[in-house]
């Protein structure tokens, strides 16, 4: 990789996602200090070389040749490039209009703006995405013995909505996390080894969804996360990590590109399920039309 790639692609997909993305190229010594930095990211990469090289059980040398394989030309540009990031993931929609302000109003209007935002972003998401990533949460999903419980924050939450009732469809056995914490406790209560929980995450990343993650991954859950570029702190926690753009037309981050990677999830899981999902969609038609349903 040239030192110019090592500028370009930390920006373009995030240091977490390309962190991830080259995790199979690794060392066994250089995938302990990757994971040290997911696990707590981007905070384990903001002290020393020495203090990371510790906490990893590796050298240092070990540190700055995972580096190097990321495309980085030291330790000070790595550590540049995550307090970039932690400057852009907390950015808000009122800074952002704030700063549009400033700029003036665009000269285009509102639809070349988003002509131009949205295709890209959505053709950057599914190229970003690595392959492993897809086919590790595509293996869960198909996997009818375990149960999937999926659920998000105040705007994401709708996409978890938009997934089970997709999963409802092609391979049963489904739910949506509940908002109230009497239903949200009665649904978890249970939670264990056969459980998959899918998690929709994105910057300003919410407290709660943390701490939920944590709790069903010590009682043995697996998790399936959709972030942002920067990755929310439950990538720490998740088996997988699908990180979609958020580039968008107006101050507001933009879920266009998370629908386009919802959709090809469940592409790729109709394409692996086969003639089964074709049985659960007929069988799901003819109890439609048995309950009144449309």
């Amino acid at each position: 990789m040239s030192n110019s790639d090592a500028v370009d692609e930390p920006h373009a997909v995030g240091v977490a996602a390309l962190i991830r993305r080259r995790l199979g190229e690794c060392s066994p010594a250089e995938r302990r200090v990757a994971r040290t930095l997911l696990a707590s990211y981007p905070s384990a990469g903001l002290g020393t070389v020495a203090a990371l090289a510790e906490r990893a059980e590796v050298s240092a040398p070990t540190v700055l040749r995972l580096l190097s394989r990321l495309g980085f030309g030291g330790y000070p540009e790595f550590q540049r490039a995550l307090r970039d990031e932690l400057a852009e993931r907390e950015t808000s929609p009122l800074t952002a209009y704030r700063a549009s302000e400033r700029g003036g109003t665009p000269p285009e209007g509102a639809l070349p703006r988003a002509a131009a935002a949205l295709p890209d972003a959505v053709a950057g998401t599914l190229a970003d995405l690595p392959q492993g990533e897809l086919d590790a949460a595509v293996r869960l999903l198909a996997d009818q013995q375990l149960r999937v419980t999926a659920g998000g924050g105040r705007f994401s939450a709708l996409f978890a909505n938009y997934l089970v009732l997709h999963l409802m469809q092609v391979r049963g056995n489904s739910r949506l996390l509940p908002a109230g914490p009497v239903e949200r406790a009665d649904m978890l209560v249970d939670v264990g080894r056969r459980d998959l929980v899918v998690l929709f995450d994105f910057r300003r990343y919410e407290e709660p969804t943390l701490e939920l993650a944590r709790q069903v991954t010590a009682r043995g859950a697996r998790v399936v996360l959709f972030t942002d570029r920067w990755l929310s702190p439950v990538a720490g926690l998740a088996e997988v990590v699908l990180p979609a753009r958020v580039d968008s037309p107006s101050p507001y981050d933009s879920f266009v590109p998370t629908l386009a990677l919802v959709e090809t999830l469940v592409t790729a899981l109709m394409d692996r399920l086969g003639p089964v999902a074709g049985a659960r969609l007929k069988a799901m038609e003819g109890a439609q039309q048995a309950f009144g349903g449309r």
